[in-house]
C-alpha cells in the first residue's frame, strides 16, 4: 500500500450531520491492511472500529452503526456479499466499498449489482481509499458546513442537506448510490444523459463497458420514484436518460 500524504491544501473535514466524527468499519482478515487504513481514516478525524471476518462485521456493525464501510470481499467464514446483506437488513442505507482482487472483474461487477456503492481494487493506495470515502459519504449526507440547495422537479423534491427525498409530498428512500444518481438527473432535467456521463459522475471512472450497471441502477430509481405515478424516468434509445417533470 501506498503511504498517506496530507497536502498544503487539505480537504474540507466531514462529519455526522450532527457534527460528531464519521463511523467507519473496516472489514478485512489480514490485520497489517486494517491498521494502515485506520490511521489513514483517524487522520481525517474519523472514528473506526475493526473487523476480521463475517460474523465479526455483522457484530461490530450492529454495535457501532457505521456511516460507511469498507468491506473485504473475500472472509474465511462468508463472503462480503452475505456481510453487507446481513448489515443492510438492519440498516439498510449504509454505503458500502468493496475491496477486490485486482483480477476479480466478476467481484467487482457482483458486489456493484448487489446493491455496493463502490470498490477498490487491491493493492491501492490509501489516498484512493480515503477519496472514494470522502465522495460516498457525501452522498450519503455528511456535513462539509456547507449549506446546499433543494432541487425541485415537476413534483419530485430532493433536500441536499438532509438528503430527504419526495414526491407529491410522499418520502422516498434511496441508497446513497440511488441518491447521487437522482441528484445528477435532477441537477440536469430535461437533459438526455449518456450512460457513460452517468458513470462518469455517479461511479467516478470508467467501469471498463458495463453500462448494464447504470440500467440496473435506473430501474431501482425507477422503482421508487415512478411506481403507481407518472413516469419520469424516460429511456433515450441509443443516447441515455433524461428525467422530465410529469404530465
Amino acid at each position: 500500500m501506498d503511504g498517506m500524504s496530507r497536502t498544503q491544501t487539505s480537504p474540507e473535514p466531514i462529519t455526522r450531520p450532527d457534527g460528531t466524527p464519521i463511523r467507519i468499519l473496516a472489514v478485512d482478515d489480514e490485520s497489517s491492511l486494517t491498521e494502515l487504513l485506520s490511521m489513514a481514516m483517524r487522520y481525517e478525524g474519523w472514528q473506526v472500529s475493526t473487523a476480521a471476518s463475517g460474523n465479526e462485521a455483522v457484530k461490530a456493525a450492529r454495535e457501532v452503526r457505521p456511516d460507511a464501510i469498507v468491506l473485504d470481499m473475500m472472509l474465511p467464514d462468508f463472503d462480503g456479499l452475505e456481510v453487507m446483506r446481513r448489515v443492510r437488513s438492519e440498516d439498510p442505507g449504509v454505503p458500502v466499498i468493496f475491496l477486490t482482487a485486482k483480477d476479480a472483474v466478476s467481484d467487482r461487477i457482483n458486489g456493484l449489482t448487489a446493491g455496493g456503492d463502490d470498490y477498490v481494487t487491491k493493492p491501492f493506495s490509501l489516498e484512493e481509499v480515503i477519496a472514494r470515502l470522502r465522495a460516498l459519504l457525501r452522498r450519503s449526507g455528511a456535513s462539509t458546513g456547507r449549506s446546499e440547495s433543494l432541487l425541485v422537479v415537476g413534483d419530485l423534491t430532493l433536500d441536499e442537506d438532509s438528503h430527504e427525498v419526495s414526491r407529491s409530498g410522499d418520502p422516498i428512500q434511496l441508497t446513497a448510490t440511488e441518491f447521487e444518481l437522482l441528484r445528477y438527473l435532477m441537477r440536469n432535467p430535461r437533459r438526455v444523459l449518456s450512460k457513460a456521463q452517468i458513470l462518469d459522475r455517479v461511479w467516478n471512472y470508467d467501469f471498463g463497458g458495463q453500462a448494464n450497471v447504470v440500467e440496473l441502477y435506473i430501474s431501482y430509481l425507477r422503482k421508487k420514484i415512478d411506481a403507481n405515478r407518472a413516469p419520469m424516468i424516460h429511456t433515450m434509445r441509443g443516447a441515455g436518460y433524461v428525467l422530465r417533470p410529469a404530465g
